[in-house]
């Protein structure tokens, strides 16, 4: 099962373990939870 996401004007497909690098979101690396959840 996979997500699409949106974060910093993009959008990206993900699943559950992965590892992704995003534009920056002011807070330290580690776990992030994203809201904007598109599908």
């Amino acid at each position: 099962m996979y997500a699409i996401i949106q974060t910093g004007g993009k959008q990206y497909r993900v699943e559950k373990g992965d590892v992704i690098e995003v534009e920056l979101l002011g807070s330290e690396s580690g776990p992030v939870e994203f809201n904007e959840v598109l599908i």
